[in-house]
């Protein structure tokens, strides 16, 4: 039986949540907030300003296993409401995502200790340290999910980029600026894993030499369930000028600034790049870099579907990733990828039907990739249709299921 744990619980959490469920292996799920039908958390998320909670809804039959932690991340909440950055600032301040992750941490090692039925322990990144000390006091197998890069990875490439375009240094996030402290806690954490999780060969690449013992269960992330069928192809699809869309954080991460460096390359009247995400530096800084961009504020998912519906390809060049979702939620819409592999999503492109897969840091490359598909728009139909059957064949059912299984067959073994 597992003891799972995270601060949020997201869809890929879900996922593996239900797959465990469902082969009666799940123990407890520990969270901050969890919202099911009627509960105080559902209540609170009908309320317009505090749609937040409905992010945080899990499915009726999960209720009985869920144990919740709301304090602090309630606190965090507040704090950004209120403008408290201090309060909210990375590793220091008192409701910083790394405080809420420890504490909650710190519950999972009291229940991994106190629980005659425990047979494994499953965290993530950031949040795993105490849960795996205490399974390895009990001999417990310590499951490790890493839906990123493995840190090592993930600070070379960011570091490169912050030498490679000083200017967007500031758009990288906390890749950069983690102390010493909490990169050697992410250490502990791999070395006492059992088992890895992970959502690709771009994950599973970026681990350690001396982590080549651990097991390891590859599982793609789940394509997004749209909640209305994909709109027909506009306009834009037909003529007028080739939209293409960059969805995220703005930043050199995922690899606008390369993004903006291609469209200064092709310099063409007939494409539009439309911006879909959340600034990282002020308006000014990307307008300097790039005037000529739609920019589009972040908005509810349902807004989020309509604009992809309204372009005509995709475009995440990204540095360094896990498996960046949006990329399939794109694909879902009808729209043809470009991308790098280290978006971690090589597996979705499939040469002349879904995409193109680019290097990092070439923005040759990213034009060219974005001239092929304007002298070319007959092909864009067919392509949107590939695109649309590829991403449906990656299902959240089956990643979680394939945790779950793998698990299953791994546990007896390892259990001592």
């Amino acid at each position: 039986m597992i003891i799972v744990s995270h601060p949020t619980g997201n869809a890929n959490v879900r996922a593996v949540l239900d797959g465990l469920q469902e082969r009666n292996l799940l123990l407890r799920f520990h969270t901050s907030i969890a919202s099911f039908p009627g509960n105080l958390w559902d209540k609170i998320g009908q309320l317009p300003p505090l749609h937040e909670f409905e992010r945080r809804r899990f499915r009726p039959e999960l209720s009985p296993y869920t144990r919740q932690h709301p304090w602090r991340e309630l606190g965090r909440l507040a704090a950004g409401r209120a403008g408290l950055k201090s309060l909210t600032a990375h590793e220091t301040g008192m409701f910083s995502v790394d405080h809420i992750y420890h504490a909650l941490d710190r519950k999972v090692a009291e229940d991994v200790r106190a629980s005659q039925e425990a047979t494994a322990v499953y965290a993530y990144e950031d949040g795993a340290l105490e849960s795996f000390q205490a399974a390895k006091e009990r001999g417990l197998t310590c499951v490790y999910d890493l839906p990123i890069a493995y840190w090592e990875t993930l600070r070379e490439l960011i570091s490169e980029e912050a030498e490679r375009r000083p200017d967007w240094a500031p758009t990288l996030g906390g890749g950069i600026r983690d102390s010493q402290q909490k990169l050697d806690r992410k250490t502990r954490e791999l070395e006492l894993a059992d088992v890895v999780v992970g959502p690709g060969s771009f994950v599973m690449d970026s681990l350690p030499d001396w982590a080549a013992d651990k097991r390891r269960i590859v599982s793609p992330f789940g394509s997004p369930v749209s909640p209305t069928e994909p709109a027909a192809a506009p306009p834009s699809r037909s003529g007028g000028k080739l939209r293409v869309l960059f969805v995220g954080s703005m930043g050199q991460r995922k690899g606008l600034g390369d993004l903006f460096e291609a469209m200064k390359l092709l310099n063409h009247p007939g494409i539009e790049l439309v911006v879909l995400g959340s600034l990282q530096a002020p308006m000014e800084f990307y307008r300097r870099e790039y005037p000529d961009f739609t920019y589009e504020a972040t908005r509810p998912h349902a807004g989020v579907l309509e604009l992809m519906a309204s372009c005509d390809v995709f475009c995440l060049p990204s540095i360094v990733e896990g498996r960046a979702l949006v990329m399939q939620e794109a694909m879902s819409r009808g729209l043809p990828v470009i991308i790098t592999p280290n978006t971690g999503g090589a597996d979705l492109v499939i040469p002349d039907e879904t995409g193109i897969l680019v290097p990092i840091r070439s923005p040759r490359a990213i034009a060219e990739a974005i001239q092929w598909f304007h002298d070319h728009r007959e092909e864009l139909p067919r392509m949107s249709a590939a695109a649309r059957r590829h991403a449906a064949a990656y299902t959240w059912p089956a990643y979680g299921g394939t945790v779950a299984r793998e698990l299953s067959e791994l546990l007896p073994s390892t259990v001592s």
